[in-house]
């Protein structure tokens, strides 16, 4: 299940903040990122949300294990046409 935009911003800050991280993280896991210092996290973490808010990655919440996660437009549309 998608999460729309709109939902996301009823959420604390830190928790959508948390996300993001998470999200972010595994970027540099796979070599999206080269380093990791508090400005860099700050400009990929704003340049996450305004991805989030351009539909360009979405929040996706899984029924089957209960997880959360962002994912990018293109890793959502290989598994299942997205409706905007």
């Amino acid at each position: 299940m998608l999460v729309p935009f709109d939902a996301l911003q009823s959420l604390p800050q830190a928790t959508l903040d948390n996300l993001i991280h998470e999200y972010l993280l595994s970027q540099i896991e796979d070599g999206s990122f080269v380093e990791l210092d508090s400005d860099t996290m700050q400009q990929a973490t704003a340049k996450c949300m305004m991805m989030l808010k351009k539909k360009e990655l979405y929040v996706e919440y899984s029924e089957d294990d209960e997880s959360i996660a962002i994912r990018s437009r293109e890793e959502i549309s290989r598994r299942t046409p997205i409706s905007e």
